[in-house]
Parts: C-alpha cells; structure tokens; sequence
C-alpha cells in the first residue's frame, strides 16, 4: 500500500498570467501558498482473484478490465502515460469538495503521479512532478487550465512562480518575516460558496479573451510585485487586502463566467461586515471565496455569511509526499 498525501493550494495574484497563451507571448507570474488541507491517494496492487483488473474509487466506484474503460479521465490519462500493466486499486479521498478553486484538480493528478511511481519503487522530485503533471493535463488530456496549480502543489510552500516564454518556470520562496507571514495568515478567511464548477469551462473562456484583455492581465501580474512589496516592508498589512480587492476587479473582466449576481452580492455583503478586499479562488464560477479580513471584524463576517461554510486555514510549507510506503503490503 502507497499513500501520498498532496496539499491544495490558494492563489493570491497573478492567475490568468500562467495560461500558456498568455505566458508564451509575455511571461507571468503569480503569488501562492499551499495550506493545510490535502488529498489523499490510496494505490496498491490487486491480489488475482476478482474479475476486474481495475478499481478506481472517487465519488463513484469504477470496476473495469481495461484502462480505456475507465471513466476518470486523469487516472486514465495517467495510467496510460505510464503504461500500467499491473492490476491496482486507486483510492481518493479529500479534505475539501472538488472543482472549488483550491487547485484539486492538479493535487489529485500529481499525488496519484508521486503514488504510482513509489509503488515502482521510485522517488519522483518536485519538479519532475509538476513537469509531468503539466504534461498529462495540457497534453494528453487537452484541459484548458494554466500552468500555477501543477507546481504549487509537487512543490509546497509560499511562493513567487515565474513562467518564461521557453515555457520554463522558477519557482522562488517568499522570503518575509514569521510576524508578517502569521498576520497575513491571521487575517484570511475562506469560504464555500457551495457551487462546483469545471474550471476548464471558465478557462476556455478566458483564453479566447486573452488578447482582448492585456490591461487586465498585465495589472494582474505586476500585482504579485506589489504584493511582495508589501510582504517585506514594516507597514501595515492592511494594504495587501486592498490589492485583493482591487484585483479582483480585474479578473473579474476577464470573462462574464468569473462571477455572477449571487457572488456579488456575497462579496459585497463581506465588504459591509468588515472585509478589506478578496476574490474567488481559481477560475471563478463558485468554490471558495478568500477574503481578506481584519481579525476584530473576523466574527461579523462569520455571522453576515453563515449561511456558507467557513473553513479555518493555516498555511502549509509542504508539496506532494509519500505518508505510507509500504509496497509489499506488510506493516
């Protein structure tokens, strides 16, 4: 049995600037940190004696002879990159929902990428997980999802992500205080806007838009050196959640898909409680929404949404790992 427990992630600034049409023409970059909630990824191989040689377990239950059966459309993409031959019970299980902005998508590609290559007995770094992972997904899958998530997750921590157009990335650690780290931590607050989405469905959008939106992008992604800026300086943080605010505006105009009536009307009702700025997380359409709140007004906006799930973060320094490794089965 092989378990790999990879984080999720949230995006600060930046996102939109590391779609491969745009980052190809003018770079990007974008400001991150993954945090303390995971998914998990159970791999072991199965003893011959069912009559499937397949068992993929999720939100369904796949039981299947074949890998093009299977319905999951990155385990298949995945088993077929690494052209399993062995039988294998693949299970998923996560602290937070799917298609919610947090990066899963990506965490459960790479976490099952770092499973499957511990089972053959091998050590996968970061960036060979994240250069894989952005291979199956934008590749062999053809999804219309930017570059950030892959990495963020092989890799963990808080981080400036630099794309080039060579399509090479940097990967550069945030290097600020632990007194302005833990205020910026103190003053975040998530919440569940209980609407999944595809990401692609937005993202595709966005892309089409790309050259109508350069004001918009180019503002995103200097936004991430005003942000660092602001992270090492001895001012107030304060600040930080007005750029939120003022970036979600921007992203906002990226595509009439990023929000509607009902999150306007969320953000504003957090706006009138006491939140200083925010954003839906990832491509936008619903997931999670991450404000950003002075901690005295912290417990009115709990009240203004708690008809919402609030969910309680820290910050995370770790990528995707192996937490199991037994791969003869014995304890």
């Amino acid at each position: 049995m092989i378990i790999s427990r990879t984080p999720f992630r949230i995006s600060f600034f930046g996102g939109g600037t590391d779609y491969p049409d745009w980052y190809r023409e003018h770079g990007g970059q974008v400001l991150s940190t993954t945090i303390d909630k995971y998914c998990y990824i159970a791999c072991r191989p199965l003893p011959p004696f069912f009559d499937y040689r397949y068992r993929v377990v999720y939100s369904v239950i796949e039981t299947v002879q074949t890998i093009d059966e299977i319905c999951h459309p990155a385990v298949k993409a995945i088993l077929s990159h690494l052209d399993c031959q062995e039988s294998l019970a693949i299970n998923y299980d996560g602290d937070l929902p799917a298609r919610s902005g947090l990066g899963t998508s990506s965490s459960f590609t790479v976490g099952l990428l770092n499973a499957l290559h511990a089972l053959r007995g091998h050590y996968i770094d970061a960036d060979r997980l994240a250069r894989e992972a952005l291979h199956i997904e934008q590749v062999l899958m053809g999804e219309s999802v930017g570059s950030q998530d892959q990495i963020a997750v092989a890799y963990g921590g808080f981080n400036r992500i630099r794309f080039y157009p060579n399509s090479a990335f940097q990967v550069e650690p945030v290097v600020i205080s632990t007194a302005k780290r833990e205020a910026l931590n103190e003053h975040l607050m998530l919440f569940f806007t209980g609407v999944s989405r595809y990401s692609a469905h937005v993202a595709r959008d966005k892309i089409a838009n790309l050259r109508q939106r350069v004001t918009q992008l180019q503002r995103i992604g200097t936004a991430v050196e005003e942000a660092l800026r602001l992270l090492s300086s001895e001012d107030s943080i304060l600040p930080f959640g007005e750029l939120l605010d003022e970036v979600w505006r921007h992203k906002r105009a990226l595509s009439d898909q990023v929000t509607n009536p009902a999150i306007d009307d969320l953000y504003c009702e957090a706006r009138s409680a006491g939140a200083i700025g925010g954003k839906l997380l990832g491509a936008g359409g619903g997931g999670f929404f991450l404000l950003f709140v002075p901690p005295d007004r912290q417990a009115a906006v709990r009240q203004r949404l708690g008809r919402l799930i609030h969910v309680p973060l820290r910050f995370d320094d770790s990528g995707s790992k192996i937490v199991l490794y037994q791969p003869n089965g014995l304890s």
